[in-house]
């Protein structure tokens, strides 16, 4: 199977719920939403879209209304990571099935495996596909993060195994990651506020949650950096720099579905215990936010 570039704004898809349950019909209107504001590549049930409080069935069929919706006109890359190898491996052949063009597979969370662990787990998840796979490392969530050696020794055993989503929040680990594998190696953003340095020193885009909102001025932040044009891209990371950082004032993607929800985006901002709804300071906070980049415009 040809290799997609799989460069460019992708967005983190949030899961809209209604009384509780997916609300599927919306997720065909967010579809469209997001291929008409410019996006590269979607990305369902990733943890901003909750995918650790949704059951086995509803993930699958998040990732076949998204498919569906879509109808190929930009990746879709599933979310199948898991604390479990055998789930994450389960996952990954379910969505491969299920005609996903690629898969994120995150460190396993709270089990804190060594670095030969993961290596035994990330080859186990690669082997159930021959599709890309975007690893995913995030130490804040996960505790334990993909090292560089890691990365080196997947990437030679695995042609598809060629990206990364990086959310360490540091632009010397990308460096490091750049110099050790350059072209060889596709980095992410995995942080809205850090897309524009990481891509400064070699990064090709971003795995966004503000995008799930603001899809047009991720998309066209991230089409001029990777187009040399430092100064435009700079510009926009200005403007969105206080909404990236606000998007996070609770626990990502609660801020995130009460600003769709205010925009009309979404019917509803529910999330899904232990998650819960935003305390009114954040509200107000965020409320502020919202209207001056709408006065910045």
């Amino acid at each position: 199977m040809k290799l997609r570039p799989l460069t460019g704004t992708l967005t983190a898809m949030v899961t809209p719920f209604r009384r509780g349950e997916v609300a599927y019909d919306e997720i065909r209107k967010f579809v469209d939403f997001q291929i008409k504001g410019g996006v590269d590549g979607l990305v369902p049930v990733g943890t901003t879209g909750e995918s650790p409080t949704l059951s086995h069935g509803e993930h699958l069929d998040v990732v076949r209304a998204v498919i569906a919706a879509t109808r190929g006109r930009v990746p879709v890359v599933a979310g199948t990571g898991s604390n479990a190898t055998s789930e994450a491996v389960e996952l990954t052949r379910l969505a491969h099935e299920a005609g996903a063009d690629a898969m994120l597979a995150v460190t396993p969370y709270y089990n804190k495996p060594s670095q030969e662990g993961l290596f035994r787990h990330f080859c186990a998840v690669a082997e159930a596909t021959d599709r890309p796979t975007i690893l995913y490392s995030i130490p804040g969530r996960c505790v334990v993060e993909i090292g560089v050696p890691l990365m080196e020794r997947l990437r030679a055993r695995y042609a598809h195994v060629a990206w990364i989503k990086e959310a360490g929040g540091s632009v010397d680990r990308v460096d490091q990651l750049k110099q050790a594998l350059g072209r060889d190696l596709t980095v992410l953003s995995g942080d809205d506020s850090l897309t524009l340095p990481f891509m400064a020193v070699g990064g090709e885009g971003v795995i966004s949650v503000a995008s799930n909102l603001f899809v047009r001025e991720v998309s066209t932040m991230v089409r001029a950096a990777l187009a040399g044009d430092y100064a435009a891209a700079r510009k926009l990371h200005r403007r969105m720099y206080p909404l990236f950082r606000g998007l996070f004032i609770e626990p990502n993607p609660t801020p995130i579905k009460y600003a769709m929800a205010r925009a009309g985006v979404i019917s509803s901002a529910e999330v899904r215990a232990p998650l819960c709804e935003m305390g009114a300071d954040h509200r107000a906070g965020l409320n502020r936010l919202l209207a001056a980049h709408r006065r910045s415009r």
